[in-house]
């Protein structure tokens, strides 16, 4: 009976290397989004700081077009780093929590009791999906709409749209205003496109 007793519960050894894993994992997904704060506010002060060098060049004729033709696509190449780390640091945080719920789910099974206090956040779906419910997010294609990537994205692919626009509106059509527009919103449209799938397609796999 001492022996069947000693099997059914866990080592003392155990706990401790599962409490420490649990504390070593949440660290580990804290870290995923202060990276990703960093890279956005990276990102976001390299924008704006261009965009008010670019009013200061407006000021003087002939500068203008030379300096957003440096400065523009030097942030868009940043912003698509930036967006591609981000997916990154968003694939390792659902990698992380995941491992958290499958830690909750062996401490429910510890007593009866266990379940009260260490609910599913998904009753729904499996370890991902109780992930994505610690976060408040539906499981789902539409999750990642909502992502530090997409934010950062969709401000890219407008920065990439008004880039061709320009270039569209100075140097191609001689100033016509509908060309460069269109131009401007088909490359935008194009980008957040090739992300969304790029984006979707990373966070299906860790589901499989």
């Amino acid at each position: 009976m001492a022996a069947d007793k000693h099997d059914a519960e866990p080592s003392a050894a155990l706990m401790s290397a599962i409490v420490t894993e649990h504390f070593v994992l949440q660290s580990a997904a804290g870290t995923t989004v202060s990276e990703a704060l960093g890279r956005s506010s990276l990102y976001l002060s390299a924008l704006s700081s261009s965009l008010i060098a670019l009013g200061f060049a407006a000021q003087t004729p002939g500068l203008l077009l030379p300096f957003a033709a440096a400065a523009l696509p030097t942030v868009f190449v940043l912003g698509v780093f930036t967006t591609a780390r981000l997916v990154d640091t968003g694939v390792q945080n659902v990698l992380y929590l995941s491992s958290i719920a499958r830690i909750r789910g062996y401490y429910r099974e510890l007593d009866r009791e266990a379940a009260r206090y260490f609910a599913r956040w998904d009753a729904d779906g499996g370890e991902t999906a109780d992930a994505l419910g610690s976060m408040a997010v539906k499981s789902g294609p539409m999750a990642g709409l909502f992502t530090a990537a997409s934010m950062i994205a969709i401000i890219n692919g407008v920065l990439a749209g008004v880039c061709l626009a320009l270039l569209t509106y100075y140097l191609v059509t001689d100033h016509h205003l509908a060309a460069a527009l269109a131009v401007g919103l088909v490359t935008a449209a194009a980008g957040l496109t090739v992300f969304f799938r790029y984006q979707h397609h990373r966070y299906r796999n860790i589901q499989r």
